[in-house]
């Protein structure tokens, strides 16, 4: 066997007999496990080394004992031999129509809590399928969708309408305008009017999108912006009163409970938002892998779409 290159020395053959020399402690005796004649067994040895241009055993001692090049040879070996039977595992049940990975492309309101347990439960079911999480906000996560970079986007505007892809209720966002304790509005005791807004910083999480310059919700012109990456940031940011601006009610609620922020009145009406989650729909449903088939069978649930808009805090 030729073993002229590095990538040719690391097959799971070679592997195997350096397992054995170095668990036998001698080249006659993996011979005999191996059903060699001993020189052969030598020779392929010393190809490996050569190809590698490392000395993998050191011969000064009655016993082949593994240099250190040779033992971390074997660790790595190991992993990627674990790696070969992976694989090939997964061949196999991909064969019987599961994808080989799932892009799920999550707006930044999606509760990451109740993501992660929707992942857990995928997981738990032995899939084969690899899972992709994307984190997007506003037009970016339909865009994910309309790409081909996600399969499933989730908390995109209920009004989509795109041809080829579906597209079903998640629920409504509530928002509340909120500041922090110490923030100059904290104080107001009437509903702020936009001209008292837009005296202040809002803070607005950036569009993710990759296409023109995005949109922007509840932003005045004039007004000074702290854009920051996520909802989380959105809310950090709020709560140090480096900002003000509207958040998920799911979101805010517990740092309301405790005082950290305070709501306020604002005149114009109160923001609500429906959103919807998406998918790329096949030609015919029985195409449709079965890693989509289990998320949109669990994103039925009622349940399970009230908590990924609402379940933010849970650990």
């Amino acid at each position: 066997m030729a073993t002229s290159t590095p990538r040719a020395a690391l097959s799971p053959e070679n592997l195997g007999l350096l397992e054995a020399v170095a668990r036998l402690g001698s080249m006659a005796a993996a011979a005999r496990e191996l059903g060699m004649v001993p020189s052969a067994l030598t020779y392929r040895v010393r190809q490996v080394e050569d190809a590698l241009d490392v000395l993998l055993f050191d011969r000064s001692a009655r016993r082949a004992v593994l240099t250190p090049a040779g033992a971390e040879l074997l660790r790595s070996g190991q992993y990627l031999l674990n790696e070969l039977d992976a694989v090939a595992q997964r061949v196999k049940r991909v064969a019987t129509g599961w994808e080989p990975q799932l892009t799920i492309a999550a707006d930044a309101i999606i509760a990451r809590a109740t993501l992660y347990e929707l992942c857990e439960a995928f997981y738990a079911e032995g899939a084969p399928t690899r899972l992709k999480l994307r984190a997007e906000t506003l037009s970016g996560t339909v865009e994910a969708l309309q790409s081909g970079q996600a399969d499933i986007a989730l908390g995109v505007t209920s009004e989509l309408s795109l041809h080829d892809f579906q597209s079903a209720p998640l629920g409504t966002i509530g928002f509340v305008y909120a500041v922090a304790p110490h923030h100059p509005l904290a104080a107001a005791t009437h509903a702020l009017r936009d001209e008292e807004l837009r005296e202040h910083r809002a803070v607005a999480v950036a569009d993710s999108t990759q296409r023109g310059r995005g949109v922007t919700h509840n932003l005045l012109p004039g007004q000074d912006v702290l854009t920051v990456p996520t909802m989380q940031h959105k809310l950090e940011a709020q709560l140090r009163g480096l900002g003000a601006g509207f958040l998920p009610l799911a979101l805010a609620q517990p740092f309301i409970n405790t005082g950290r922020l305070v709501v306020k009145s604002v005149q114009r009406p109160n923001r609500s938002l429906r959103v919807a989650y998406a998918w790329r729909q096949p030609a015919r449903a029985s195409d449709a892998g079965q890693a989509l088939r289990w998320w949109l069978d669990r994103l039925q649930n009622p349940k399970t779409r009230e908590a990924l808009l609402n379940n933010h805090h849970q650990v």
